[in-house]
């Protein structure tokens, strides 16, 4: 089954060689879809940073002092209610940025972000070198607020599901979202990375794992779900999915140049 999120050999063109270039240098989906003349102002100032499972990319109410574009990582996006408890509103991975904030005229950070699922890597850069680039170039100012957008809208989808469908659809949503943005079908997902994501309690997402398993859509193990079956856990997520990775491939992928 397709990933909506990654550019299939169809969208690739004889053309593309400065895209080619740059995907030697990042596994940013974000960064590789900027044409070669926005990259090239902001790639002197872009530094690898590795990253643990738990590690922290933002803070909410802290400055941003630099925006971070996740390579083979997941950074779940998380707001916080009383008593430190914190819910998950959105992923960003590959496919995106952390730090929009600045592009709408804020320096702090809304929410917290935290490294999810597995180890890896993302590309930090200085939010002055952001800014400043986002000044010079209209074309990267208006790719990175594309993607804004699209995540708006999986964070929309994130909030009327949890109003309106069963914990089962909502958590073949959420697989789905992290199978997007890993790497295998193997996939570490705790029971307490389940409760951030869906507002239950634990045996709760026991027995919407267990029902996922006897639809033989994922199989479960210590700390791990295995997708299974994709294309059954997208009929189960139902309308929850698909909308706004649609509209990464039509405003990002789409739109490269």
């Amino acid at each position: 089954m397709e990933n909506l999120l990654q550019a299939t050999p169809a969208d690739r063109t004889p053309a593309d060689g400065a895209r080619g270039r740059r995907a030697q240098q990042t596994d940013n989906f974000l960064l590789q879809n900027l044409s070669a003349a926005d990259f090239a102002l902001i790639a002197p100032h872009l530094e690898r940073v590795p990253f643990e499972v738990g590690d922290a990319l933002a803070r909410a109410g802290t400055p941003i002092e630099a925006v971070w574009f996740p390579e083979g990582a997941i950074a779940g996006v998380l707001d916080a209610l009383e008593g430190d408890h914190r819910l998950a509103i959105g992923l960003v991975g590959q496919e995106g940025f952390l730090g929009w904030p600045l592009l709408l005229g804020d320096d702090t950070w809304p929410h917290d972000g935290v490294m999810r699922a597995e180890q890896g890597h993302a590309m930090r850069l200085p939010a002055a070198v952001l800014v400043e680039a986002t000044t010079r170039s209209d074309t990267l100012r208006q790719t990175l607020l594309r993607f804004v957008n699209v995540f708006m809208l999986q964070m929309g989808r994130t909030i009327v599901s949890s109003l309106a469908h069963p914990v089962e659809r909502r958590m073949a949503r959420w697989i789905l979202l992290y199978h997007d943005r890993v790497r295998a079908d193997e996939i570490c997902m705790t029971h307490e990375e389940f409760r951030l994501m869906l507002g239950v309690r634990r045996s709760t997402v026991t027995e919407a794992l267990h029902k996922l398993e006897e639809d033989g859509a994922v199989r479960t193990g210590r700390g791990k779900v295995i997708v299974q079956d994709r294309a059954r856990l997208i009929d189960l997520a139902g309308d929850t999915y698909g909308r706004a990775e649609r509209e990464y491939r039509r405003l990002i992928i789409g739109n490269a140049t």
